[in-house]
């Protein structure tokens, strides 16, 4: 996910680079609210949700979008389930099958459109990956959404990131689950050893694991000329094997953490097949985006965009509804401090 930068014009990069202490990180720099009650229920807000050291972000919207909402979204009392519509909808629109969505099935690859897929080097090779720009309330959020590496494309995943100058790599699925691999592993095992490619060199320079997700950072050393290129890398481990996440509180946290992290290049999303968690997660980033800053959005509007660029974005009707859980989430927890 790149900054958001007006579809007219780019907007400034986050500076932040204090890698080593997340007691002091802050999400996102607020947008000055209009009123002192406003002020207010950010700081109650930011109080109220939790005590860990990765925060959650500071968080404004009007009240005349939570009744939409609140009343849209799936789990509430209201008996509309235009979401439901929404997504079945969005699969009849489709002229092909999906791949396999029970965990248990090893997914057939998702092949990336020609218009959007990224081409490495000078010969534009291929690489199962594609570009991903959503554009909402006149901003841009820029991704490259891609299958989790295998064996032998572990040295094209890693020259994509430094072709592509990202500096952050979204790993929403853990190596292996319901004793099936669903992503190779492509970065050293210790400190003390490199991951030795034909390309590059891989060094695991440091490392924390939090209740949720793993924090790794990475030095990538392209061999030819011995440029050196650093990335941070977010493994969400807290994905179970079957359905979504039971808590979405640890998903927005997780979320709001690698939006925060991000300096340079579009952010490198993937699961398995890089399609299914990771349209989940883009989605969730742009609209928790429009949160901060009072916009409006359209989860079926993010996501129509995000499947004419990549086949297949949110795989199952539950990942669908869990976008609108965790907004709900997010809109019930302000709402209640008014």
């Amino acid at each position: 996910m790149s900054s958001p930068r007006k579809v007219r014009g780019k907007s400034g990069k986050d500076s932040e680079r204090d890698e080593s202490n997340l007691e002091d990180r802050n999400f996102q720099k607020p947008v000055p609210s209009q009123s002192n009650k406003k002020e207010s229920l950010k700081k109650d807000f930011e109080k109220k949700i939790n005590s860990e050291k990765v925060k959650p972000p500071q968080q404004n919207f009007p009240q005349k979008d939570y009744v939409y909402l609140l009343h849209k979204a799936p789990g509430s009392d209201s008996d509309d389930n235009t979401w439901l519509d929404e997504f079945f909808e969005m699969e009849r629109d489709s002229s092909e099958t999906t791949e396999p969505a029970g965990p248990s099935k090893t997914p057939s690859p998702v092949l990336p459109d020609d218009s959007t897929r990224v081409a490495l080097g000078k010969n534009k090779d291929y690489i199962n990956a594609s570009y991903i720009r959503i554009v909402n309330f006149e901003e841009e959020y820029f991704y490259i959404a891609t299958q989790g590496p295998l064996p032998n494309t572990i040295d094209d995943f890693w020259l994509m990131v430094l072709e592509n100058n990202c500096n952050v790599i979204a790993m929403i699925t853990r190596e292996i689950e319901g004793g099936n691999v669903k992503c190779h592993h492509y970065w050293p095992y210790s400190l003390k050893e490199p991951l030795e490619l034909k390309h590059v060199r891989i060094f695991l320079e440091n490392h924390q694991i939090l209740k949720y997700f793993i924090i790794r950072m990475l030095q990538i050393v392209k061999k030819s000329t011995g440029a050196a290129h650093f990335v941070k890398h977010l493994q969400f481990t807290s994905w179970p094997d079957h359905g979504t996440p039971a808590s979405a509180d640890y998903f927005i946290k997780y979320v709001r953490y690698v939006r925060k992290s991000h300096v340079t290049g579009p952010v490198v999303v993937h699961c398995s097949a890089g399609v299914g968690r990771t349209g989940v997660f883009i989605c969730a980033d742009v609209v928790f985006c429009a949160i901060e800053k009072n916009y409006s959005f359209n989860i079926l509007n993010i996501v129509t965009q995000m499947r004419e660029q990549r086949y297949g974005m949110i795989q199952t009707k539950e990942q669908y509804q869990f976008c609108y859980t965790i907004v709900l989430e997010v809109l019930q927890k302000l709402q209640t401090l008014e």
